[in-house]
């Protein structure tokens, strides 16, 4: 499927369907197919919005996972949201946790699949020399259970990033933030009921830390899938939806019946 990329107050973002807002937070090599079939279930009940986040647009100083959660905050701010169920992937979550340690008012659910925020093994420092189109392929396929997700337009779309020595520099210095900003403790403060969902087989968060995230956050569940790597949401669609419709569903109809 392709979506309307909408441009307003200076963001990029898609919105689709109409309902209460369902945010989604892409991870450090997130692209909008990564949610196709995310969107195409929820659509029907929520207004599913992805703000494309500027990992590659924000000055070096600002190129971190706080810089990116500033920007967030913007965005719902900008468009007036309320109500908001997050749902981060990766990278992608730990803006989410940094967001809602900060402005836990609008949220009213929170949703993280392979979450940094504890603990990753990234892409990280060992980069090989640009145009190593192998490495790059081997690299993309250990990010899920079933290499064969790793598709010549994924491998390509991370090679093209990882080619260019100023997307290079963002994304070490943005995977480095990450490993500094370790939430730890402060996930005992978040209120909110959170839904962890866990590929049994992910090696870059693996499932001790979805264990460790069950533990801090008070209000969570913690539901793994199997034969699945670090992206659910790709690669187990339909039992991502299944789980994140149900535990939604305890939300959205109390708000709705007010």
């Amino acid at each position: 499927m392709t979506y309307e990329i909408k441009e307003k107050n200076q963001f990029t973002y898609v919105e689709e369907g109409e309902g209460e807002p369902l945010i989604l937070l892409h991870g450090l090599f997130g692209a909008l197919s990564n949610f196709s079939d995310l969107i195409e279930h929820f659509r029907h009940r929520y207004k599913v919005i992805i703000p494309l986040l500027p990992l590659f647009e924000l000055d070096i100083f600002h190129t971190t996972v706080g810089g990116l959660a500033k920007y967030v905050h913007k965005f719902i701010e900008a468009q007036e949201y309320e109500g908001i169920h997050l749902l981060g992937n990766s990278l992608g979550g730990h803006v989410a946790l940094v967001h809602i340690l900060k402005h836990p008012e609008k949220i009213a659910s929170l949703t993280l699949t392979g979450s940094s925020g504890l603990f990753e093994n990234g892409m990280g420092d060992s980069y090989p020399k640009r145009g190593d189109y192998e490495y790059i392929r081997k690299k993309t396929e250990l990010t899920f259970y079933d290499p064969a997700m790793a598709t010549k337009e994924l491998v390509d779309e991370v090679f093209e990033i990882t080619n260019n020595r100023m997307k290079v520099i963002k994304i070490i210095s943005l995977a480095k933030s990450a490993i500094r900003n370790n939430l730890g403790e402060e996930l005992t403060q978040i209120q909110q009921p959170t839904l962890l969902i866990w590929g049994n087989n992910d090696i870059i968060t693996p499932p001790f830390v979805a264990h460790e995230f069950n533990k801090l956050i008070k209000n969570s569940e913690l539901h793994f899938v199997d034969h699945c790597g670090h992206a659910p949401m790709m690669e187990v669609p339909t039992a991502f939806n299944e789980i994140l419709e149900k535990f939604l569903q305890k939300f959205t109809n109390k708000a709705s019946t007010h």
